[in-house]
């Protein structure tokens, strides 16, 4: 698979990101936040497998995450195209790292999608209520997860115009 940066092809028209088998996406980092190594791996497996190389930064938890994005000690943050938060995980929660995103002017406009195997009602509702961009249950079957990552990535690395936060 191709991978272009297809903003601009996109807004022309040129191309469109499932032309030809193509994934259209940027070039920027995603920040995959999970605590269960094996849905990590199975993540990363759907990613590649469905032409989506960007880098993969893998935090294990909300603690991990938020300190990624908002160095408390005055270090470099990472800017990510998108992050994909867990819900349920040790020492800090998806909703309680996307409270503090959400509440951080540097992160408040990141996209964050939840990617979590809840189907559970109050979690999705919480979870916008919060400020998710979008909720996105993991598929059981291989074959669903493909799908769903490639969708993942058409949409929110290609065809999503990404709102930068205020100095």
């Amino acid at each position: 698979m191709t991978t272009v940066r297809g903003t601009a092809l996109l807004a022309a028209g040129a191309i469109a990101p499932w032309e030809a088998g193509r994934v259209i996406m940027s070039s920027d980092v995603i920040l995959l936040v999970d605590d269960n190594k094996d849905d990590v791996t199975l993540t990363l497996w759907a990613f590649r497998k469905s032409g989506i190389s960007n880098e993969i930064i893998v935090a294990s938890d909300g603690r991990e995450a938020v300190d990624l994005l908002i160095p408390g000690d005055g270090g470099t943050p990472l800017r990510p195209a998108i992050v994909l938060l867990d819900i349920n995980m040790p020492r800090m929660s998806g909703p309680e790292a996307l409270k503090l995103l959400r509440a951080d002017p540097s992160t408040k406009l990141l996209p964050v999608i939840m990617l979590t195997s809840s189907v559970d009602d109050r979690d999705i509702i919480q979870s916008y209520d919060l400020g998710a961009n979008s909720y996105v249950q993991k598929p059981v079957e291989s074959a669903e997860f493909l799908q769903a990552a490639k969708a993942l990535g058409v949409y929110w690395l290609g065809v999503n115009k990404q709102a930068q936060p205020r100095d």
